[in-house]
Parts: C-alpha cells; structure tokens; sequence
C-alpha cells in the first residue's frame, strides 16, 4: 500500500545527541569558579570529541572552532561553547555546545545549524559597497565603519554576507553599533540591530508631566581605594546603604571595591560621540561625607545613588542566587552613566564599553534610575557572555526575556521597601504617565503590542514585544495561571498550572541559558534547553520539570524530542553512532525529509522513532547518512543494523533496492544490496563488515531506490558501528 508523504516537522532546532553509556546527571549544582586545569581539560576532550565526531556539530571539512566558554559542573560534567568558522569566516549562528561527562566522553551538542556547510566565499560586492549600503540606514551622526565577511546560517539557507557596523550616536543620542546584513552576492540589505540594548523600544514615547528641577555638574577628582558604606537617598529607591571607595579621611567616591570596581559616574548631560562611552569618560562622584543625594532630583547624587545600588542590587543577585561572580563570571563590575544627554528618554545597555546610560527622562518625566531596569540591561550583558544570543527572530525574543526575567528577580532578590517586588517590567518610571507598566509578565498581551502565546510568526516582531512568550512561560512557571496577587495570568491551551517558584524557575532559566542555548536557539530550542536544565537540577521525574513542560505548552511552545521522561536508553557497549535508535529525532543524521519518524503506518524495532525508507509504489529515492570516525586500533570494525523489508512487488526480479554504503573521500563503496525479493515478516539482524575503513573518518549511507509502480518499504532501527 502506498504510504503518504511524511511531514518536514522532525528536524529539531537544538541538536540532543547521545553515544553509548554517556548521560546527563540528574543532579547539577549551580557552577562556581572552576580551577584552570580542568578547564583545560575540558577544551581538549572537547576538541577531541568535535574531531571524532564532526556530523555531531554538522561539520565539514573547511570548518574550524574556537572555544568561547566553559562550564565545568560540581560532578565534573563539562560544557564547552565554540564558535565556528568556515574558510576561515565567521559563521553567523553555527556556534555549538559540547557537553561532555567527567571522563571527556561526548553526551550530546546543543546547536542550531542543521547541515554542514558548502558554498562559495567570494563575495561579488566589495566591503566598502557593502558599507554604502548599510549606510543609508544609519540615523545620527556616524563615526566608525566595519564590514567582515560572514557566513550567516541563521536564515532557510546558508548566505555570504557583510556583517556592516556603524558606530556613531543614535539619533536618539544614545550610543549606536548599528549591525547591517549586506548580502555578498547581491547586495541587498538584510537583517539589521543595534548592538546598543535600549529599555525602550523603538518608536515608544511617554506622557510628558511638568518639569523638575535639576542641580550643577560637581567638578571631576581623582580616585583612589578603600571600601566603606555610604548611605544613600536615591530617587527610585529610597534610603539605602551604598558602597563606595574611600579617597582620604575626607573624601569618598561611588566606587564598589567589594564589587568588582563598578563605578557610577556623572554623564554631566553629555552624550559619548561617535561611539560607546570612552574610558575616562564623564566625571566620578565625589562627596566629604559619603552621604549621597536628598531624595529628590535637586541633587545630581540622587539617581546616582538609584544607579549605584542598582549595580550592587544586580551583582549580589547573580552571585548570591546563582553563582556568577560578576556580569563576565571575571569579577569586573561595570560603569554606569547617569545624567546621560539633556531629556533623554531612555536607558540601555552598551556591551562595547561594558557600561549602563541612565537618562533623566523628558522634560517632567522620571528617571530610569529603576531596579528592575538596572537589572534588566546589565543581563544584556550577561546574555551576551553566555549563549550570545543574537538581536532577530525569536532568538531576540529570548533575548529581551531573559532581561525582564532577570530585572524582575534582582528586584525581587533586593526586596526594597521603596519598590517592591513584583512582575511589571519598569512600572516605578510611569512610561505611559497613568502609572502602568512598559510591559506585564502575567499577560503580556496587555501591552497591546506583545504576544502572549508563541506562533510561527513570532519572529516577526521586535524582540521587545516577541519577549512576550518567554516573560508569560517564566510567570506561569514561578507564579502559576489564574489569579494572584501578582495578576490573572492565562494559558493559551486552557491548562491550569502550578507555579514553582522564583527560586527553581530562576535556576532553570540561567542553566538554559548559559549552558544549553545557542545563539539562535528558538522557542521550540529553549523548551528543550529548560527541559534539560530541570533534569540536570532537579531530576527528570521531578514536580520541577514537569512544570516547565506545562508552562510552555500553555504560551503554545509544544513539546520537542527532549522530555522529562527522556528518550529511549542509549546503546550499550562501545557504539560509534550517535542517536542511533533516532529516538532524538533527526538529530545527527542527515537525509531526505521525514525519513526518520514515528509514523504509526508502520513500526520501530524498538522505542518511538525509527527510519522508513521509500514505500510510495512510485520512482522515488530515499537517503540516510552519518559520518563516523573508524579507529586506526579498532580489531573488528563493524556496521550493525535491523532490518524489515516489506513490498507488494512479486516475483524473483529486485526492482526496489536498498544499497548500504561506505563514502570515503570521493570514494563510495557499496557493502551490501537489498531488494524487495528479500522481503522480511518482521525486523532481522544485518552485520556488515569495516575493516577496509579502519582510521578513516568515512560516511555510513544508506539509499533506497523504487521503480515507477508497487511500493517496497525499508525499514531501520537500532544501528551501531563498533571497533570490535
């Protein structure tokens, strides 16, 4: 009987790949600062296990990776981010995570590129071609301009492109890095973002109310360096203790020698021209008594004091809770601006300087001197040093969550009196001038811009109001659906869920994050990186992970390859192959579309998913395909494989066959060839031999190939490739 067409769907945006008696821990404590030594190790078992194992990353020949990140875990679980390049260009989304365990044995890869690479790196257009044309977007005054050939894998196919930088100042005054996508061959304009995190979006504008008062510019002085507590009259914030560098027995500075150095300056209502705020820049905040600000905006101290406590309120969190000592994990704290430009009506974060601009706002407005918009734009920061997510689709999205969702637990972490806790984004700078919120965690929709529930065009939309679907998944996770006294959040699919907690769903979000994303992880990608943060912290029979996966069920995110119950156990022994059950989905195999599946039209040996080749009873060619490195040592190599061939063809003569084969190099060899004469009654055994592949890294192929007329189906499951 013919068998329709399988769906495209199984192709997963985050690689899960597992090899033989490796597997997560179920238990991961949060990592602290890891010795050298094992760092090193871990980059050397991983390049290794890359080298071993290049369709685990989807490498090809011309590609090289450099490492950018490492986690080693408590239990000695190690997780490696590299960055890729291709004919020595950078590749825009390529980067991967290699997880290995304690022994430096290869668990799975996180990534989003989804075959290896092969296309042409001369560009028709030239870099200051490129340069012209990404200008003409730039709004401000311009200052420098970069171009560096890229190869951008982040779109539906792989593409040269110019990855343009104009740096200058907006021509909202703030700092601008405007990154342009110029197509190498075309020249046509693509994606564009600011390297610039503005809290605002843009195009937001506020209610004006009548104007305050603003104090003189202090003079600049010099620094210097023993730690003491001031206390603090801040704006935003209230009353607070604050910790400053002590000059002399008369002289203080809003300097944080227990916090890495991070300092709050005074802009002097200038803006940094033509580029990030320089070292240098602005002048220190100095005072005789280190009593700093009134409570009022009479005295320039007093959002600086707002600014200030919020580097210490956005520190403390992120060591504290999560054991991150500073927003690099290198324990340098960063600069932050205030009295940024004259009006300005915004805040942001710029990762070029590692510096915050806080400005007073329009003519009567508030400042942005808020805890939860410190927090927010210093996790930018953090983002960045971390799965790099980049500033489109729904990566972007992910993006701006994870600021609102870290903002929102550094103010629930400092629990201030003067701005209690709660899971409105930036409600106390009173954006909209009746005292609402620039966004809602409980219902993001009542923005009436954000999305709530996640589709396939969320990657549409400006990563602030696509940040929707993660803010209302973290809220469902830590708070629940329904009413509270946080709000009355619901659920896209009608479901009723049961919070956790900040505390567990903060844990998960920053394991996902800093472990498990990549820098185009989707939606559908962070469902299964929080899936199997939970199974690392909590376990894979936890209330915790199953909680993650009704959350995002209910904003419409649906489930992936990766549960909390797991996948089918990996192969025992010394298997060569990664997934080699496919209980992953199509990971680490590469094919004609919907061949590995979970069709109930037929059957798997064992598990879910198994491959069906061909079975339309018309001329068709199906292929399957891994690449695997065969040791020099091995004594017997050996491919295995289960077998079932059914078919509605008759007679002695092969007219539908599936040839298993070998590529090496140019190379290919056929090792055996079956037919529909050699139709099974139900899944048999097949061995065959590799001894003439032995320290070859070579491509195990399998074709099924059908005549014009009366189906013939290959089934396969359960493979292996062993050294013998």
């Amino acid at each position: 009987m013919k068998r329709p067409l399988l769906s495209s769907s199984l192709t997963l945006a985050v690689s899960t790949l597992v090899i033989a008696g490796a597997g997560v821990p179920a238990v991961a404590a949060a990592p602290g600062p890891q010795p050298q030594a094992s760092h090193s190790k871990a980059v050397q078992d991983a390049s290794a296990q890359v080298a071993a194992h290049p369709d685990a990353v989807k490498a090809g020949a011309d590609d090289r990776f450099q490492v950018t990140n490492v986690q080693v875990d408590a239990d000695g679980t190690r997780h490696v981010h590299f960055n890729r390049t291709y004919r020595g260009l950078p590749v825009r989304g390529g980067d991967v995570v290699v997880h290995s365990a304690p022994n430096g044995t290869l668990d799975s890869t996180s990534l989003t590129q989804a075959t290896p690479l092969s296309l042409s790196v001369t560009p028709s257009v030239t870099d200051q071609q490129a340069i012209a044309k990404a200008a003409k977007l730039f709004r401000g005054t311009r200052g420098s301009s970069t171009a560096v050939l890229t190869v951008d894998v982040t779109g539906a196919s792989p593409k040269l492109v110019w990855e343009v930088v104009l740096n200058g100042t907006g021509a909202d005054r703030a700092p601008s890095h405007l990154h342009v996508l110029v197509d190498a061959v075309t020249g046509a304009t693509g994606e564009s973002w600011d390297g610039f995190s503005a809290f605002l979006p843009d195009g937001t504008k506020r209610v004006k109310a009548k104007a305050a008062p603003t104090a003189a510019a202090p003079a600049p002085a010099a620094l210097a360096a023993a730690a003491s507590t001031g206390t603090g009259k801040g704006y935003q914030v209230g009353n607070v203790n604050v910790s400053t560098t002590q000059n002399s027995t008369s002289s203080y500075t809003l300097k944080d020698p227990v916090r890495g150095n991070g300092e709050t300056r005074d802009a002097q209502n200038q803006t940094a021209t033509n580029d990030s705020p320089p070292a240098g820049w602005g002048v220190a905040f100095n005072d005789a008594d280190n009593v700093w600000g009134n409570n009022a905006l009479t005295d320039r101290a007093t959002v600086a004091v707002d600014a200030h406590y919020g580097i210490q309120a956005t520190w403390d969190f992120y060591k504290n809770v999560l054991g991150r000592n500073g927003i690099k994990n290198d324990g340098v704290g960063a600069r932050s601006f205030v009295h940024y430009g004259t009006n300005y009506d915004n805040a942001g974060w710029d990762d070029a300087s590692f510096a915050m601009i806080y400005g007073d706002g329009a003519v009567g407005s508030k400042p942005f001197t808020e805890i939860d918009v410190a927090g927010h734009e210093m996790s930018h920061g953090v983002t960045a040093a971390t799965a790099g997510l980049i500033y489109s689709g729904d990566a972007g999205g992910l993006n701006e969550a994870t600021s609102d969702i870290m903002g929102t637990m550094v103010e629930f972490n400092a629990n201030s009196p003067a701005d209690a806790p709660d899971y409105l984004i930036g409600e106390k700078i009173d954006i909209n001038g009746n005292g609402t919120p620039l966004r809602w965690m409980d219902d993001p929709s009542k923005d009436g811009k954000s999305v709530k529930c996640w589709s396939s065009t969320t990657k549409n939309l400006n990563p602030h109001y696509s940040s929707g679907v993660g803010n209302h998944f973290f809220y469902l996770l830590a708070v629940g659906s329904g009413q509270s006294q946080w709000g009355n959040s619901p659920t896209c699919d009608g479901s009723t869920i049961a919070g956790i907690g900040n505390d567990a769903s903060t844990k998960i979000w920053y394991r996902a994050l800093s472990v498990y994303m990549t820098s185009n992880t989707d939606y559908p990608g962070a469902r299964t990186a929080t899936v199997k943060a939970a199974k690392d912290l909590y376990g894979a029979g936890s209330t915790q992970c199953a909680a993650v996966e009704k959350a995002w069920s209910a904003v419409s995110v649906a489930p992936t390859a990766t549960t909390c119950g797991g996948t089918t156990p990996p192969p025992t022994g010394d298997n060569l192959l990664l997934n080699p059950g496919f209980e992953s989905g199509a990971t680490s195999w590469t094919g004609t579309s919907g061949v590995i599946t979970n069709d109930a039209g037929a059957a798997p040996r064992t598990g879910s998913y198994y491959a069906w080749l061909d079975g339309y009873g018309s001329a068709h060619t199906d292929t399957l395909s891994q690449s695997v490195s065969v040791p020099a040592t091995a004594t017997a190599p050996k491919l295995t494989f289960w077998n079932r061939i059914t078919t509605a063809e008759t007679g002695s003569t092969a007219y539908d066959t599936l040839k298993v084969q070998v590529v090496s190099g140019t190379t290919t060899t056929t090792l055996a060839t079956y037919s529909n004469v050699d139709a099974t009654t139900g899944y048999v055994q097949r061995t065959l031999d590799l001894s003439a592949f032995k320290g070859k890294t070579v491509t195990i192929k399998f074709t099924g190939t059908e005549d014009s007329s009366l189906q013939t189906s290959f089934l396969i499951d359960d493979t292996s490739v062993t050294a013998g």
